[in-house]
């Protein structure tokens, strides 16, 4: 278990259905974090010495394992901690099951050498793991965003060391507890119970060799800087506003339940959910009508109900924060067409919000809003649609959809300034598919083949 033999005064975890204390923590001090990293260090070191990718890939199939078997208890941790539908938190954990079982089955190519023909007698790229991975995780998707850290970096032979949000601290335990119940080595992953000022040390410890962060723009400048002023290995994934262009000559009701589905689950806390949807004249009143009757569907609920879709927002300042995010958009001019007010009673819920015609220079249009708040904006033609789709300073994903695929394809490939671009398909992220941004939503990237090799040194070996 995780040692609080040296420690001070620290978290108390909100069940946001209920708003009251799920659990207390006491954050680890100064000392004690340093001795988990000196003695992760040398864990590593024998990890990496007396273990091959195919012994570790037995262990990373135990995790899947377990992750499978125990998977109603994982996602009850999940729901009280942050608030997801007890069903939405099973299939988090049922997609980080299959993350594991991919990387075991394919790190062994992922990583094996490539012979380059050059003029010496032998000359390849090998890949060499870097040592401990400091990573800062989000609350929205508790384990996910660890694991799809976690999992590909300890296959390569690295170590992992988390710093999670404070009210999913209950997940960062369990997730620490699962790497050991499936037979890594104790003290491989540690989660640590830290403040900010001790993430900046860990940052610069001399054995850390890099770092990840999956949260807000500003985190990333702030975590950024300090790993550039380390010279440390730094992957950023940051917000998004992600637009969805709904053409003329769309699929409708499956362009309708795409755009619900990615912007009202998990009560809207989703990096990559379609924030901005950006709708045609010509088919614009066909559209919203299919629409918005599938908005009304959502309703809030408790979240350990299967039956609910949509849950309480995790925090009450988070809500606070998109209330008056609301509350400025209204009075920039905005109408609202429902919802845009809190629930009263226990916990932090939030009616399902909708704004259309949204217009630039109004908070619903130039921030991003993290909860369940549709936006919906009017293009002309296709051409002002994608004008205004890359008229953010956010590039994390984006969705068109057309039923010419062909052109779908050429303005996914072409024209969309993001990360990921998906035609007639809502944006998420897939263990095969390299995951990440551009502009304001980061840099590197997580998952597939692309995201093993970020912590990895790319070694050119030659033979005279």
């Amino acid at each position: 278990m995780t040692d609080f033999s040296d420690i001070q005064t620290g978290i108390k975890v909100i069940n946001p259905a209920t708003g009251k204390v799920r659990q207390s923590y006491d954050f680890m001090s100064l000392q004690a974090v340093s001795k988990i990293i000196e003695n992760m260090a040398k864990t590593r070191e024998e990890f990496l010495k007396n273990s091959t990718v195919s012994g570790r890939a037995i262990k990373m199939l135990k995790v899947a394992e377990i992750l499978k078997s125990k998977k109603e208890f994982f996602a009850k941790i999940i729901t009280e901690e942050m608030g997801k539908p007890i069903s939405q938190a099973v299939s988090e954990i049922e997609k980080c099951a299959a993350l594991c079982e991919f990387y075991a089955e394919n790190t062994q190519d992922y990583l094996k050498p490539e012979l380059i023909k050059t003029n010496y007698s032998k000359s390849y790229v090998c890949y060499e793991p870097l040592g401990i991975i400091f990573a800062i995780m989000p609350w929205n998707f508790p384990f996910w965003q660890v694991l799809r850290f976690a999992v590909p970096n300890l296959m390569a032979g690295n170590a992992g060391l988390l710093k999670h949000a404070p009210n999913s601290t209950g997940a960062a335990l369990a997730i620490e507890n699962l790497f050991k119940e499936a037979g890594f080595p104790e003290g491989l992953f540690r989660s640590l119970i830290i403040d900010v000022d001790l993430a900046s040390y860990c940052i610069a410890h001399p054995k850390i060799a890099g770092v990840t962060l999956t949260g807000s723009g500003r985190a990333g400048q702030s975590v950024g800087s300090q790993a550039g002023k380390a010279l440390k290995k730094v992957v950023l994934e940051l917000g998004g506003s992600d637009p969805y262009l709904i053409l003329e000559d769309a699929d409708l009701e499956l362009a309708a339940q795409e755009c619900v589905i990615s912007r009202l689950s998990n009560a809207g806390q989703i990096c990559i959910s379609a924030k901005r949807i950006i709708v045609v004249d010509k088919i614009r009143e066909d559209f919203l009508k299919i629409f918005l009757e599938k908005v009304k569907k959502y309703q809030c609920g408790d979240p350990l109900d299967p039956k609910t879709n949509m849950g309480p927002m995790a925090r009450e300042d988070l809500r606070n924060q998109l209330h008056d995010q609301v509350e400025r958009s209204v009075k920039s001019g905005l109408k609202l067409y429902c919802g845009g007010k809190k629930i009263d009673g226990p916990g932090f819920y939030y009616e399902p919000t909708v704004f259309l015609d949204v217009k630039k220079g109004t908070p619903a249009y130039d921030e991003e809003l993290f909860g369940p708040v549709v936006c919906v904006i009017y293009a002309k033609d296709t051409a002002h649609a994608i004008e205004i789709a890359n008229d953010s300073p956010y590039g994390l994903g984006a969705a068109v959809f057309t039923n010419n695929l062909e052109l779908g394809e050429k303005i996914a490939r072409e024209d969309l300034r993001a990360g990921t671009c998906n035609v007639n398909a809502r944006v998420s992220s897939d263990p095969r598919l390299p995951f990440g941004g551009i502009k304001e939503s980061g840099y590197g990237r997580e998952l597939a083949e692309y995201g093993i090799r970020e912590f990895m040194n790319v070694k050119t070996v030659v033979v005279g």
